[in-house]
């Protein structure tokens, strides 16, 4: 099984009019135990490539990536992306649905670290991959080290490597508190699990429990109405008995 940590960069966020503009992916061990076995995970193989895109980088794109129209002059178009190219199995990101779906939504499993991180770690502030190397960095007072490996953040290359580091912490972490992180199967078990959400994340009803006599049921039956719908909304609700 050909499993990836992931990442891309885009002109923007939306998924059917915007365009990548870097992927980038490392190809994992064949189990998570040989993952955390590994001693320079920078040496793991990797892929990296550049495209042009036919539309402009918005700016709120490009103040993130920081790339210019002008670095990919001589890169292959942005509609030569083709990820069913690359055979993967399984892919592995933060927030990896964003790239999933920049991608064309291959039918392809995802592991998301960000979900997990939530999971295992709900009261830390904030969940972003950034702010999740600073609190593993901080327990090993390693603060100042990861600043350094922080400053090309958003590169894609520099993300995947980036995230390398997490999932090692998230998958000794999530061992040590009984989980199954035997397999890729069961860490992505693992991370369809931490989907599910327990509080309302979005809409009139934010912050609010996922629970019958907090949730206001006719909102439920209201959400369950709308043409596009977060599955893993509708599951919490199922779970929750509306």
């Amino acid at each position: 099984m050909k499993v990836v940590i992931l990442d891309t960069e885009t002109t923007g966020t939306d998924h059917e009019t915007d365009q990548v503009i870097e992927l980038a992916h490392i190809l994992m061990p064949g189990t998570p135990s040989g993952f955390l076995a590994v001693t320079k995970p920078d040496e793991l193989a990797h892929y990296h490539e550049r495209f042009k895109p036919s539309i402009e980088i918005k700016l709120g794109a490009q103040a993130v990536h920081n790339i210019l129209l002008g670095d990919l002059t001589d890169c292959a178009p942005s509609e030569s992306v083709d990820i069913t190219k690359h055979d993967i199995d399984m892919m592995i990101g933060h927030n990896i649905d964003f790239d999933w779906r920049m991608l064309g939504q291959p039918d392809v499993p995802r592991i998301c670290t960000l979900a997990i991180s939530r999971f295992l770690f709900p009261e830390v502030d904030s969940h972003t991959q950034s702010a999740m190397l600073y609190m593993i960095a901080r327990r090993f007072n390693q603060e100042a080290r990861m600043r350094d490996m922080l400053k090309d953040a958003h590169a894609a290359l520099d993300d995947v490597r980036n995230c390398s580091v997490l999932l090692r912490f998230l998958l000794a972490q999530a061992g040590k508190s009984g989980h199954d992180v035997s397999s890729w199967e069961a860490v992505h078990a693992l991370s369809e699990t931490a989907r599910i959400p327990t509080i309302m994340g979005f809409g009139k009803h934010k912050g609010t429990p996922i629970e019958v006599g907090q949730l206001d049921g006719s909102y439920v039956q209201w959400y369950r109405r709308q043409t596009e719908t977060d599955p893993y909304y509708l599951e919490a609700f199922k779970r929750a008995g509306f």
